[in-house]
């Protein structure tokens, strides 16, 4: 059986959704979290395969292989990533980090490399927020909010990869998941209305600012979401914030351990 992690936010309620309709129990176990909790139980090897912080791909290639048909992504804005602030951004110089984020707080030390990464609930310039909090502040809250994913296009030209899915070197019928996966984000993509539908009923939204928003998100991983995780990771790497640019590594291009 595949220990299966997954972000258990409403960016990733369409693949939730149709897994829920097809997933065997008896193949695969899923466990939920926080992108930062789920980096920890890839990295101790508590689950074999979870949608972790791209970042965490970065600082740890050598032990995992990326799955080649999925990621959580966007092409310009992505309403789930927001910097929270009255101070116009190039003034910034300290910004109080969600707890819950990797990814999204190496992107604002690319993005802002003069800015002092504070802990979250301290006094700061801006504040950072990821996931559902990101949602519901920018659906409440009329302080501006800037879109990290529409920032990041701004400055590359190119999709910014939040998370993919990685998992431990050596863990057997990943091909077959990666099918699973995407055969899943085709059915709720089929099914966008159901979803919307299903995912304002949990969580309080109209479902057509819901809708809005899942079709913001990418979640295929083809070649413009590669390219763009490719140019975060040397990025990251160039700032400091990683030991290398690493190449990405996907299931096909490993020999099978046997």
């Amino acid at each position: 059986m595949i220990r299966l992690g997954r972000v258990d936010y409403i960016n990733t309620f369409p693949l939730a959704w149709s897994l829920a309709r097809h997933l065997d129990p008896g193949e695969v176990s899923e466990v939920v979290g926080v992108p930062t909790a789920l980096n920890a139980m890839l990295r101790a090897g508590e689950v074999d395969v979870a949608n972790v912080s791209s970042i965490e791909y970065g600082r740890n290639h050598a032990s995992y292989v990326l799955l080649p048909s999925l990621c959580v992504g966007s092409d310009g804005a992505v309403e789930s990533v927001q910097l929270v602030t009255d101070v116009p951004l190039p003034a910034v110089r300290s910004v109080a980090a969600t707890s819950q984020s990797a990814s999204s707080v190496v992107l604002v030390r690319i993005l802002l490399p003069h800015a002092e990464i504070r802990s979250e609930g301290e006094s700061a310039d801006a504040r950072l927020l990821i996931g559902d909090d990101a949602l519901r502040s920018a659906f409440d809250d009329p302080m501006p909010h800037h879109d990290l994913g529409a920032l990041w296009r701004e400055r590359t030209g190119l999709p910014m990869v939040f998370a993919v899915w990685a998992a431990r070197r050596g863990t057997p019928g990943l091909d077959a998941l990666d099918r699973a996966l995407a055969e899943a984000v085709t059915d709720a993509h089929e099914h966008s209305a159901a979803v919307a539908r299903s995912a304002a009923a949990r969580y309080g939204y109209p479902a057509g600012f819901l809708a809005r928003y899942f079709e913001k998100l990418r979640y295929r991983f083809a070649e413009r979401e590669r390219a763009g995780l490719a140019r975060f990771l040397a990025l990251a790497n160039e700032a400091g914030l990683i030991e290398d640019t690493p190449e990405l590594r996907f299931v096909a291009d490993l020999e099978p351990v046997s």
